[in-house]
């Protein structure tokens, strides 16, 4: 599983957090949220501890915060955490301002158990490798299609040759017929003039 631990806090008040293993990362999740920039200003930071690398995104005063292994590299991670940030705004506004700790950890524990599990498992849920996978799919595509033009092109090529080909032998036969007529024509014209 890519991302193991995600919280959402203000400041270094934790509102809801979800863990997916038994592991110490909550204490270094509140370590990471002492160490975070102060400031009304919005950033994205990640630290390293031992193989895990803990992500966090701080956006109008709401952090969002997650630990995931060193594998998962930064922009799964940061995706997840712009959905949670975003689904955790719709959801509370303006009470997440002044909300108590813990407040919203029953209820938005699950959504994050949820997005976890979506952004860890689910390959649709890196949008540069769907759109890569969408990509190939369209080139596959394209290449067939271009492949069936060919193999028409290449059989309009023999149907042009053989059309030529038919024009050649229709010339040849309209000449023998007009001289298979002439010869009979003058068959009969010799056979007319003897016979009288």
């Amino acid at each position: 599983m890519a991302i193991l631990y995600a919280l959402v806090a203000r400041g270094t008040v934790v509102l809801a957090e979800h863990s997916a293993a038994a592991t110490n990362a909550g204490a270094i999740a509140r370590q990471v949220l002492e160490r975070l920039p102060d400031g009304g200003a919005d950033s994205h930071v990640s630290y390293t501890q031992d193989r895990y690398v803990f992500h966090a995104k701080r956006t109008d005063g709401i952090t969002a915060l997650c630990m995931a292994d060193d594998a998962a590299g930064r922009r799964i991670p940061f995706a997840f955490l712009e959905d949670i940030h975003g689904r955790f705004v719709k959801t509370y506004g303006r009470a997440a301002l002044t909300a108590l700790a813990y407040a919203m950890n029953d209820e938005f524990s699950r959504v994050l158990s949820q997005q976890m599990d979506y952004y860890s498992n689910d390959p649709s849920a890196d949008r540069i490798n769907r759109m890569r996978g969408e990509i190939n799919q369209v080139r596959s595509v394209m290449i067939d299609n271009i492949d069936k033009v060919l193999e028409r092109g290449d059989r309009l090529e023999l149907l042009v040759d053989k059309t030529a080909n038919m024009q050649g032998n229709t010339v040849r036969f309209k000449r023998q017929a007009r001289r298979f007529r002439n010869t009979v024509w003058w068959r009969n014209v010799k056979l007319t003039y003897g016979i009288f």
